[in-house]
């Protein structure tokens, strides 16, 4: 239900709007308050890159990779050293070929890992965002209930900055 009055004509607009010391009508400069969904957000901004570089990487960090990896650089060693004959050599000790094979995919991978690393970070940001929406959204809504039923908000304000620094002190000082 959509309504056109005033910031100004409900009390606890009027206490949320001086929260910030001027009684102007702008309520944190939001116009209008929805909870958005994350992966929604983070899914829309996904690009086949994106994807493909989180699959090789959640691939690349797993206990499959380094089994494939273990019996792949076995066999190899094993081919080369002429363990499974003398015929079927083709990287000389001290294995060049692999060197540079795995050199490669070393790249690769750091790659991939810093890519995803970056979404991560994009993604943090969006979940930071979408949490300071939520707890505006709370907020307001607190203050609108807290009026309704009579609840002086200066109260309540030195109650919550009282507990705040209470478990700073406490954290900072490990008791």
């Amino acid at each position: 239900m959509a309504t056109t009055d005033s910031p100004l004509s409900c009390p606890a607009c009027r206490i949320i709007d001086q929260a910030d010391g001027v009684e102007d009508g702008n309520l944190f400069k939001v116009e209008h308050y929805q909870t958005r969904n994350e992966r929604k957000l983070v899914g829309a901004l996904m690009r086949a890159q994106d994807k493909a570089a989180d699959r090789i990487t959640a691939f690349a960090g797993s206990l499959n990779f380094v089994y494939i990896h273990s019996v792949w650089f076995g066999i190899w060693v094993l081919l080369n050293i002429g363990v499974l004959g003398a015929s079927l050599k083709f990287d000389k000790f001290p294995f060049g070929l692999l060197t540079m094979i795995v050199s490669l995919e070393a790249i690769f991978l750091s790659t991939f890992v810093m890519v995803s690393q970056n979404r991560q970070a994009a993604r943090a940001d969006i979940r930071s965002e979408l949490d300071f929406e939520t707890n505006l959204r709370s907020e307001i809504w607190s203050v609108h209930i807290g009026q309704a039923l009579g609840v002086d908000p200066s109260h309540v304000e030195d109650v919550v900055r009282q507990a705040i620094e209470g478990s700073r002190t406490q954290l900072d000082t490990g008791s």
